[in-house]
C-alpha cells in the first residue's frame, strides 16, 4: 500500500497509467463488453464500477487538451429505448477531476474498432448498459 493512492487502482492498472503516452487511450469497459477479444493489453477490475475507477484514474490521468472531446462514449443502438443516466455521473466525475468536456457519443461498431486501438481496456464489473468509456491521455505541464 502506498499513501494517497486510492486501493481500487491495481499495481497492474497503475502501470498501464504511468506507461501510456499522449494521445494513448483507455477504455474502462462494462461486463457486457467483450474487452478480452478485443484488448491489446487486459486489466481485469471485477467486482469495481466504472464510475469508482473513473474517479480513481482521473486523480492521476490528465485529460487531452488538444482535442476537442478527449471522452467517448457507445452511443445507443438505434432501436434501443433506453436512457443511460450513468452518463450525467460520469460529466459530473470528469468535470470535478478535470475540467468539463463535451462527452463524444460514438456508433456502437466505430467504438469497437477504436477500443481495439486503445492502448489498454480494463474490463470492470459494471452492470449498467452503456456505460463503456474511452479517455485520451494529455500531459502534465
Amino acid at each position: 500500500m502506498l499513501k494517497t493512492i486510492p486501493p481500487i487502482l491495481s499495481p497492474e492498472l497503475l502501470k498501464l497509467l504511468m506507461e501510456m503516452g499522449h494521445g494513448d487511450e483507455i477504455v474502462l469497459a462494462d461486463a457486457n463488453f467483450p474487452a478480452a477479444a478485443m484488448a491489446q493489453r487486459l486489466v481485469r477490475c471485477d467486482g469495481h464500477t466504472i464510475p469508482a475507477l473513473l474517479d480513481a484514474v482521473l486523480q492521476f490521468l490528465p485529460l487531452d487538451t488538444y482535442v476537442d472531446m478527449p471522452v467517448a462514449l457507445m452511443d445507443l443502438v438505434p432501436g434501443d429505448n433506453f436512457e443511460p443516466t450513468i452518463w450525467e455521473e460520469y460529466s459530473a466525475i470528469v468535470e470535478k477531476r478535470e475540467r468539463p468536456v463535451e462527452l463524444e457519443l460514438m456508433e456502437r461498431f466505430a467504438f469497437y474498432d477504436r477500443a481495439r486501438e486503445a492502448y489498454a481496456i480494463v474490463a470492470t464489473g459494471e452492470r449498467s448498459l452503456y456505460a463503456n468509456i474511452i479517455l485520451k491521455k494529455g500531459v502534465v505541464a
